[in-house]
């Protein structure tokens, strides 16, 4: 075991919740959530894989979109219970509706509203 997985505190489901954040802008683009194999493979092959609890496998992001994270670097917080990737996110899309980020709904007067655009409609995507 690695010493650097080691230091990570994995919730009760052996998981932790990781942070995508374009490494130039700084906007947040997604969260999704790690295991240590994905985690480890994350750090080895410098590109972002999660681990998907809907479907119970790990999670290349981009195998199916083509929208790859490239790692830049990897971050843990001072409880090291959340991870933050600094990434290029490859075609400018990280959400699966097509937008550049899962965080484009702004709280207003009571209502959530869409404030970024659609830049590729999903079906052409998926």
């Amino acid at each position: 075991m690695s010493n650097w997985l080691d230091a990570v505190k994995w919730d009760t489901d052996g998981l932790v919740p990781a942070i995508a954040q374009d490494h130039k802008s700084g906007r947040i683009l997604m969260m999704a959530w790690m295991n240590r194999e994905a985690l480890e493979l994350t750090a080895r092959e410098k590109r972002a894989i999660y681990y998907s609890r809907s479907r119970q496998k790990l999670w290349r992001k981009g195998e199916e979109s083509g929208h790859v994270q490239q790692l830049h670097e990897l971050r843990l917080d001072c409880d090291a219970d959340v991870i933050v990737m600094q990434v290029e996110q490859i075609g400018g899309i990280a959400c699966h509706t097509g937008r550049e980020s899962c965080f484009y709904q702004v709280y207003q007067d009571g209502n959530w509203v869409a404030v970024d655009p659609v830049l590729k409609d999903p079906t052409d995507i998926y």
